[in-house]
């Protein structure tokens, strides 16, 4: 069943993203794609909050978003992008990589997260390449280039 933006303003809701990425709970680490250019970009978000398991042993005391769920969250935003294409093929497209990603503030429970992806290329309809910036409150936390493959 092919998935279909829920309003002419290219949102996408907690469910329609569910219907378009295999993540879940506690994997499923973007909230609503406020802005959709297809094929091209995709705008998320991200609200980070106490309860989500990681805070629990990261750190007790002093809870910070661990980088790699950041960098996992601009990842699951670029895969929003790769299922809303007609011309690819259908399946589960996996980290192929991940180039110049630099974490410059922490990210702690209470922080909205807006999450930027850009296309960069596509490779024989297999390989592709998106540029990721997560920003706080206006303030970059974390960029870099993800790429991604079709898994046979």
């Amino acid at each position: 069943m092919e998935q279909q933006l829920s309003s002419e303003n290219n949102q996408l809701s907690s469910e329609e993203i569910l219907g378009l990425l295999p993540h879940r709970f506690p994997f499923a680490l973007i909230d609503r794609v406020i802005e959709h250019v297809p094929g091209k970009k995709a705008v998320a978000l991200k609200n980070v909050t106490i309860n989500e398991p990681q805070f629990q042993g990261h750190f007790p005391d002093r809870p910070l978003m661990p980088g790699v769920l950041i960098v996992e969250s601009m990842a699951q935003v670029g895969g929003v992008i790769v299922t809303q294409m007609p011309d690819l093929p259908k399946g589960l497209f996996v980290f192929a990589g991940i180039n110049n990603v630099k974490f410059r503030r922490p990210v702690i429970p209470g922080d909205q997260l807006v999450i930027t992806c850009e296309l960069l290329s596509i490779k024989r309809k297999r390989f592709g390449k998106v540029k990721g910036e997560a920003h706080v409150d206006g303030k970059l936390v974390c960029s870099g280039e993800l790429m991604f493959s079709l898994v046979d």
